[in-house]
């Protein structure tokens, strides 16, 4: 009977494990549903701000613009800024991106470049400081689903950083979402900003529905309608001061673009974790149960060859 309650109490075990495993994949579930919706409600901003960095475009020529987010000049050291998760249970989510960023790395080092660590998330900060890794900067701590304040707040270090020639280029790297069960860590230069980056190409919008129980992520192709300003068109200030003071806030808004699509990418794979996770107690339970009533029938069976063989021996 020892043996049985062992069981018992196991089977309880795993259907609690069960619950929270299936409450933290319905919570992911929803948060998943706000970032769509923030992506969404920050989308006519991205638009317009595109329309009318491509009139400048048209009107000005980038490249003979003097401007300091414009500037090339010979890269010794490169800030790479990456974006992980503050929390686990997300599968290789926070691990992938640390491989990336250390293969990037390596890729640096090899060309006689020097790097620099600007750190989103606690998972990466506290594997590069066990490292002892070169880190300028780090945030931990920020909201599941990221604000413009906080894209703000990081851009302005960016920006701090390229400004002073701390570092002569910024890369993100950071978790691009594909869908529920896929997402591919990539690497974007953030500064210093390029005409070609400034381009605007069709977009995607993911949308998080469900379908016969089960939760799908539908996409719709977005794009930009781009139109260049009339000729007539007067400027009040010069184009340039114009370009000086939007280019900024593109790069917010491109921050910001990653942000949410990382936060999406770990909600997504949490989500998946904790769905594998569901299926596995629902299996373990199976065969729990199973060895439970081939025990208690062994158990039976056993008494009931006592009360025959006791009852021969009378």
């Amino acid at each position: 009977m020892a043996n049985l309650k062992a069981i018992r109490d196991r089977i309880q075990s795993v259907k609690n494990t069960k619950k929270i495993t299936e409450a933290m994949r319905l919570v992911a579930a929803a948060k998943v549903r706000r970032a769509q919706e923030q992506v969404t409600s920050t989308r006519p901003f991205a638009d317009r701000l595109a329309q009318v960095l491509y009139g400048l475009q048209n009107r000005l020529q980038f490249e003979d613009a003097d401007l300091p987010l414009l500037k090339q000049r010979e890269v010794k050291t490169v800030g790479l800024l990456v974006v992980s998760g503050d929390r686990g249970l997300c599968g290789a989510y926070n691990s992938n991106i640390i491989k990336r960023t250390e293969s990037r790395a390596r890729e640096l080092e090899a060309q006689g470049i020097d790097y620099k660590y600007i750190i989103v998330g606690r998972k990466a900060t506290q594997y590069f400081r066990r490292r002892e890794a070169p880190i300028e900067a780090s945030y931990t701590g920020l909201e599941q689903i990221p604000t413009a304040a906080e894209a703000s707040n990081i851009a302005d270090e960016l920006l701090s950083l390229f400004l002073s020639e701390t570092v002569d280029r910024v890369e993100l790297v950071y978790t691009r979402f594909v869908s529920l069960i896929s997402s591919r860590p990539v690497i974007q230069t953030l500064l210093p900003l390029t005409a070609q980056g400034l381009e605007t190409t069709d977009d995607e919008i993911f949308r998080l529905t469900t379908r016969g129980g089960d939760f799908q992520v539908e996409r719709e192709k977005v794009s930009t309608e781009t139109r260049s300003f009339p000729r007539d068109m007067i400027f009040e200030q010069d184009p340039v001061q114009i370009l000086d003071a939007l280019l900024p806030l593109y790069l917010n808004n491109q921050l910001l673009r990653a942000l949410q699509e990382s936060a999406a990418s770990e909600l997504a794979a949490r989500m998946t974790a904790m769905n594998n996770a569901s299926d596995n107690a629902s299996e373990l339970i199976g065969t729990l149960t199973l060895s439970y009533n081939k025990a208690r029938q062994a158990s039976i069976t056993q008494e009931i060859l006592e009360v025959v063989a006791g009852a021969e021996a009378l």
